[in-house]
């Protein structure tokens, strides 16, 4: 398995003595804290595991949060399936990543098919507390008006506790992306092109653990950003919540 992962980049040896021109050189032979001109000269090869761990977490995120919700909907009137649920999906998050990985090689193998199922799995805890808190908090009154009103369950559902339940749903969704964009650099055990593939190339180099530190990060700032956007076009009654309510 390390020889496929190893396969997934050019060796930083290789990319650095074709870039080693002036005081690059002397920058990159220090191994100083960052090289401008080393990351400039190859930026390139952050590129490609850049735009496949941005997909590995949205697709993640997306399963995930289908099958939280689907929870979510099948235990709102069965309260007393709730720690039932709460339970698996935690025992389910308590397992390393790593351990996940291994332990699905003879079922699915290396590949992006693993990545998604280890990474979808540990959004469902965090994603599925926060749908069904934001549920619980619901005014009672709230539903009171519905049914007064005229409303089945399903109607009272959709059309008042779900968007009043919006914020509480979105910072779950907030929440389970950054930590998924953190582990998603684990999959690169998965032998999946993630930024922790330059990383595990060559961890001791510094430049190269900034530039994948830095793209990861600000990937999870854009996408936080997107789901703030999103929680205020869907809730504009309600300021975003910061913390999931676990």
């Amino acid at each position: 398995m390390t020889a496929a992962v190893v396969q997934l980049a050019p060796p930083l040896a290789q990319v650095t003595i074709h870039n080693r021109t002036g005081g690059n050189a002397s920058c990159v032979a220090q191994n100083k804290v960052f090289c401008p001109g080393w990351a400039f000269d190859n930026f390139d090869r952050y590129t490609t595991p850049l735009l496949n761990q941005l997909l590995l977490v949205v697709v993640a995120v997306a399963i995930g949060f289908a099958v939280a919700f689907a929870f979510a909907l099948f235990s709102h009137r069965r309260r007393w399936l709730i720690p039932t649920f709460t339970a698996a999906t935690g025992v389910l998050y308590t397992i390393p990543s790593l351990a996940f990985i291994f332990l699905l090689l003879p079922i699915t193998g290396l590949g992006w098919t693993t990545a998604i199922i280890v990474l979808s799995v540990y959004t469902l805890q965090i994603i599925y507390r926060n749908i069904v808190a934001g549920l619980a908090n619901v005014p009672s009154e709230s539903k009171d008006a519905g049914r007064g009103m005229g409303m089945t369950d399903g109607q009272l559902f959709w059309k008042v506790e779900l968007p009043l339940a919006m914020p509480e749903l979105i910072a779950g969704l907030r929440i389970a992306t950054v930590s998924t964009v953190a582990i998603s650099t684990l999959m690169v055990f998965a032998n999946v092109n993630t930024l922790g593939a330059p990383l595990y190339q060559q961890i001791d180099f510094k430049t190269n653990i900034v530039i994948a530190g830095v793209l990861s990060i600000l990937m999870a700032i854009v996408l936080d950003l997107v789901l703030l956007v999103a929680q205020r076009l869907l809730a504009p009654w309600r300021k975003p919540v910061k913390e999931a309510m676990v």
